[in-house]
């Protein structure tokens, strides 16, 4: 790719490892720095030069910027940044306050440029190695996220340790839940000054039943940065004080029932391998390929946004010294009841509501306009189309697509295996079914998989379809056969084929029912 310039501003205890990593990378053209000391070696080492911030900004041959300044300036310097049309990474917080970083969100959009936030342990191998395991259920079902990040290090006065520390460990933890705490309790300490907490533990409830808990301190006797990923077959623990080769392990331990009591099954770690790679490296390679190819950032905006309202919930429950509540940040024009879940990586179109007690899994695609009942659950990598409604108590497998406008009566049934049992894996045999614009499924009908279900056709209540059914067919029964025909506007009509709601006239035509279309009249020419 073609190399980009890009700036430093702020060459401190962080910023100038960002300094490092940008002129290794041969794309480093400035830096900036209150600090004129600070600014020059970092010049000097690099061989570039030391510019204003009014000047980086002002230059059109820089492209991108790198923000590493303390964090009460960062959404200042980003607005200013993006104003002046520059791609930016600024290092975690994005802001502190929520409404600055939606500010910061909608400048981005506004002017198609790329907003990176420096959530850094998102690019560390082993972080994303853990990730895949926990997908791949190689714990089982997971069931606590405990990560501490602990060291005697540098007691920050312009941020307490919960700000400076917890962003990385939060990242992570809504990484692997794919969701926001439903509930956070916190408790802080005090030690070095009355005002700024040097220690900081937080406790999370999440709906999907997982629990959590970070805990972070700048006064600690020594160095801790470690993940822990228990589940209900096995524990993962990503140690970053380990060196590569140990730094994920695996252990296939657990907790047996046996004659009523718990048994500890213990077993020795399993090592997991990985590609030794400075994180910060992969991060700003991230940050590069995303302005010279387009398309969305791991840590993007959405991301942080949702950081920062765990920062700020984590901070309210501290003050309060209890438990609150965390609201998840739902796209405008879109309802989602507090008590549904929404997977990572579902895509929700405009309009649609989702209601009460509904789970949509990740991979998921619901166009615009889709109504969602209570107690709905949606695969993963389910396809619904615009306008469709979905009543209470549907379950979408993984392989079913819906056109617009489909019509899901309450109940309704759709299988994706035809010769199912527990103890036998068949993922690899499911079938997909269809379902076309415009048709209704009635209440309590059941759709065998791999058939497709013609467009504006209509089953009946109660009815279990066993084969393909044909566009406006009107099916009911077990198994379903056709007693007739339906309308585009799903009225059953009779020998005529006349709509009796809309009028429309159809004709048969090789078994199938097609509309007749009554061309205009031409005018008669007046003779002269």
């Amino acid at each position: 790719m073609n190399k980009p310039n890009i700036a430093v501003i702020g060459c401190g205890y962080w910023g100038k490892n960002l300094v490092r990593n940008m002129a290794e990378l041969g794309v480093l053209s400035a830096v900036a720095d209150d600090n004129p000391a600070m600014a020059r070696a970092s010049a000097e080492a690099c061989n570039v030069p030391v510019r204003s911030i009014k000047d980086i900004c002002s230059d059109k041959a820089v492209i991108g910027v790198v923000i590493a300044t303390p964090a009460v300036t960062h959404a200042n310097l980003a607005g200013v940044a993006l104003q002046a049309g520059k791609h930016v990474l600024v290092e975690k917080p994005l802001a502190l306050a929520m409404d600055e970083a939606r500010r910061l969100q909608q400048l981005a959009k506004a002017q198609r440029k790329t907003l990176m936030v420096g959530h850094l342990l998102q690019y560390h191998p082993a972080y994303l190695a853990l990730k895949k395991a926990v997908s791949d259920e190689r714990i089982g079902k997971l069931r606590h996220l405990r990560s501490n990040r602990l060291s005697f290090g540098r007691v920050r006065t312009e941020e307490n340790a919960l700000w400076s520390f917890a962003p990385h460990d939060f990242s992570m933890l809504l990484g692997l839940t794919g969701e926001p705490p439903q509930t956070v309790t916190a408790q802080a300490g005090c030690i070095t000054s009355p005002d700024i907490a040097d220690i900081a533990g937080v406790q999370m409830v999440f709906r999907n039943g997982i629990t959590a808990e970070v805990n972070v301190s700048w006064l600690h006797p020594f160095k801790e940065h470690r993940l822990v990923a228990i589940g209900d077959e096995g524990m993962l623990v990503f140690d970053d004080g380990q060196p590569w080769g140990s730094k994920l392990q695996l252990f296939r331990q657990r907790v047996a029932w046996k004659n009523g009591a718990p048994v500890t099954e213990k077993a020795a770690p399993e090592f997991i391998a990985l590609e030794a790679r400075e994180p910060l490296r992969e991060e700003c390679l991230h940050f590069l390929n995303a302005i010279a190819k387009g398309g969305e950032v791991r840590t993007d905006a959405k991301e942080a946004i949702r950081v920062l309202e765990l920062l700020t919930a984590a901070e309210q429950a501290i003050k309060k010294k209890g438990q609150v509540s965390v609201k998840r940040s739902i796209p405008e024009g879109i309802f989602v009841h507090e008590s549904a879940i929404i997977d990572k990586g579902v895509t929700i179109g405009k309009g649609s509501k989702i209601w009460h007690f509904s789970h949509i899994l990740g991979g998921s695609r619901i166009g615009k306009d889709v109504i969602i009942g209570q107690n709905v659950m949606i695969g993963q990598n389910v396809m619904i189309g615009d306008r469709c409604k979905i009543q209470n108590n549907v379950s979408l497998y993984k392989g079913v697509t819906l056109e617009d406008g489909v019509f899901c009566g309450p109940s309704c049934v759709f299988t994706n295996v035809n010769t199912p049992r527990a103890e036998v894996e068949r993922k690899d045999e499911f079938l997909a079914t269809s379902v076309g614009r415009g048709a209704t499924i009635g209440a309590n009908a059941t759709i065998i998989c791999g058939n497709h279900i013609g467009a504006y056709s209509l089953i009946g209540a109660g009815a279990v379809v066993t084969k393909e059914v044909k566009p406006h067919a009107l099916v009911v029964g077990n198994p379903a056969r056709q007693v007739g025909w339906v309308s585009h506007a799903g009225e059953k009509m009779g020998k005529s084929l006349t709509c009796p709601r809309e009028g429309r006239h159809y004709r048969i035509t090789k078994g199938n029912l097609a509309e007749i279309i009554q061309k205009p009249q031409k005018k008669r020419r007046r003779a002269a």
